[in-house]
């Protein structure tokens, strides 16, 4: 079910209403059940982004191979990155980094250093305000162009994914990504890491959800983190997967 189909249904549906009401007197009570139907629709569209009810999002890659991407969101952090990033190295694995484009001032060199040790950044929007996801078109376009531009002063790149803040999508939001060439990536695994979760919690969470092609969303902004990651890649070691960055695993490209 898309948005489109859904809208299109609940039109016809009120029609149909308004007919029999017309035509055979039959009670307008019965649109609050279409109404319902569509408004549940919306919601489960907008806050599950597996759904892909507004516009497709990447949320898995299409294998069978032992790979699984990583990816953190919310950076670049000038305590909790760096040692993200030398955890990462010490298990040579790749991830993708959603950054917030207001965190890249003052951490130039972070960012830079992410791109140099050759993980891949993607666009997080500006502000990753609470009420993002209540700006029009123009105002999701606004927000984009500025991390980019931020993004592209420090590594010389134009960056072509974009996570949505807190996965929630909106019309406006696809439309904006898509003017702006931007592939949507969503998750398979979210490790809720930063919730008051127990560190046992969170990686048995993501070791039970773990599955050739899976994405993992962690935050950079956290020490429980950094040992969720620790435990997350030794699990991945010791089950022979392959930690690869997510243009690998999707088959898609991280820049312009």
């Amino acid at each position: 079910m898309t948005f489109n189909s859904a809208r299109n249904k609940f039109f016809i549906t009120l029609c149909i209403i308004g007919l029999l009401y017309l035509f055979f007197d039959a009670s307008l009570w019965w649109l609050v059940l279409p109404g319902v139907v569509y408004l549940t629709l919306i919601i489960y569209g907008s806050a599950i982004i597996q759904a892909n009810f507004y516009g497709p999002a990447y949320c898995y890659g299409n294998t069978i191979k032992k790979e699984i991407a990583l990816s953190f969101d919310d950076g670049p952090n000038q305590e909790y990155t760096p040692q993200i990033l030398s955890t990462l190295a010490n298990y040579n694995a790749l991830a993708t980094f959603f950054v917030i484009g207001k965190n890249i001032e003052g951490n130039e060199k972070i960012l830079k250093q992410i791109d140099t040790e050759g993980h891949s950044i993607g666009n997080h929007t500006y502000t990753h305000s609470y009420f993002v996801d209540f700006k029009n078109l123009q105002g999701f376009i606004q927000e984009l162009n500025q991390t980019e531009e931020s993004v592209f002063r420090v590594i010389g790149k134009r960056m072509r994914l974009f996570r949505p803040p807190y996965g929630v999508t909106t019309p406006h939001l696809v439309k904006a990504s898509s003017t702006l060439n931007y592939n949507i990536i969503g998750w398979t695994v979210r490790s809720f890491d930063t919730t008051a979760d127990s560190l046992q919690t969170i990686t048995r969470r993501i070791e039970t959800q773990i599955q050739p092609g899976a994405i993992v969303l962690f935050h950079d902004t956290s020490d429980k983190t950094i040992q969720a990651l620790k435990q997350t890649l030794s699990f991945a070691r010791d089950n022979d997967y392959k930690i690869v960055g997510i243009e690998q695993l999707l088959a898609i490209k991280a820049y312009q």
